[in-house]
């Protein structure tokens, strides 16, 4: 049963959709702002503390890298924001399927849940597939140069990239009726977790591997050893699924987010795996 927005006039759903870009920007770039340097405050404070042995790479980003991950990240921002026209001139022509009012406490639930796996699993393979030699110097080497991210690293991409980012939403939308809630909260979760996954700093607790409650969980070094120590290796985003089905975690994870998470920090730091060049 279709729930889709009864439609307007194209003319003026794109005049309304136009209107709505100042908004959009805010959102867009707001999201990004509050994340990553909530992020990297929370990771500077830490690592002051005890905490402080959980850094993952010896190498600290310097002042160029933090300036090509904001500035790369400004634009994604921006080509979200253009993209974000057309999917809300796709809800308010009734092609896509945001609804406004909430479709009920548990299938707004289980939508949030099923939109979580959908990502990962969207996320999976088209990051894969970026690693192509043919794709990867147009789609991805921009955020590869990244070789010791940061939390302002998560929207590092360079256009086309992304653009495959974005379009996972309209897909969705065309096949499944959303809430507006279920959409915001699961945008915030995106970025909660892509920051987490830049901030060079293992945030997950010691047992974190050790129980099947939380060891399908990516955790900081999951995604940090994709960046410095296994370029071929750890696609995914949220879930460790995908990686493991297909073969594709890295051999030496386990052991590195051990040692990430012990203490005191081994005195020779960092992924015990060759690192990959950034122009790789």
């Amino acid at each position: 049963m279709s729930i889709r927005l009864n439609s307007v006039p194209a003319d003026e759903a794109f005049i309304a959709s136009l209107e709505h870009i100042p908004y959009m920007a805010a959102f867009d770039f707001g999201r990004y702002l509050i994340a990553a340097t909530t992020m990297f405050v929370v990771g500077w404070l830490l690592k002051k503390t005890i905490w402080g042995y959980r850094q993952i790479q010896p190498r600290l980003a310097d002042s160029s890298d933090y300036r090509r991950e904001f500035f790369a990240s400004l634009r994604t921002c921006a080509v979200f924001v253009v993209a974000g026209v057309g999917i809300s001139f796709g809800i308010r022509t009734g092609f896509l399927q945001e609804v406004q009012i909430s479709l009920g406490l548990w299938r707004d639930v289980a939508t949030f849940a099923a939109i979580i796996v959908a990502h990962d699993a969207y996320f999976y393979w088209t990051h894969r597939a970026m690693h192509h030699p043919r794709l990867f110097k147009r789609f991805h080497r921009l955020h590869h140069r990244s070789v010791t991210p940061t939390p302002f690293a998560a929207y590092a991409f360079d256009v086309p990239e992304a653009i495959v980012m974005v379009a996972f939403m309209p897909l969705w939308l065309f096949f499944v009726p959303t809430a507006a809630t279920v959409i915001s909260g699961f945008l915030a979760f995106m970025i909660i977790r892509n920051v987490m996954g830049h901030a060079g700093l293992e945030l997950h607790a010691r047992w974190w591997l050790n129980t099947p409650l939380t060891s399908w969980i990516n955790t900081t070094t999951h995604h940090d050893l994709h960046h410095c120590g296994g370029f071929n290796r750890n696609y995914g985003l949220y879930f460790t699924w995908w990686d493991r089905m297909m073969g594709t975690e890295h051999e030496d994870y386990g052991k590195e987010f051990a040692s990430n998470v012990a203490r005191p920090k081994k005195a020779a730091g960092g992924p015990t795996s060759v690192r990959v060049s950034a122009t790789a």
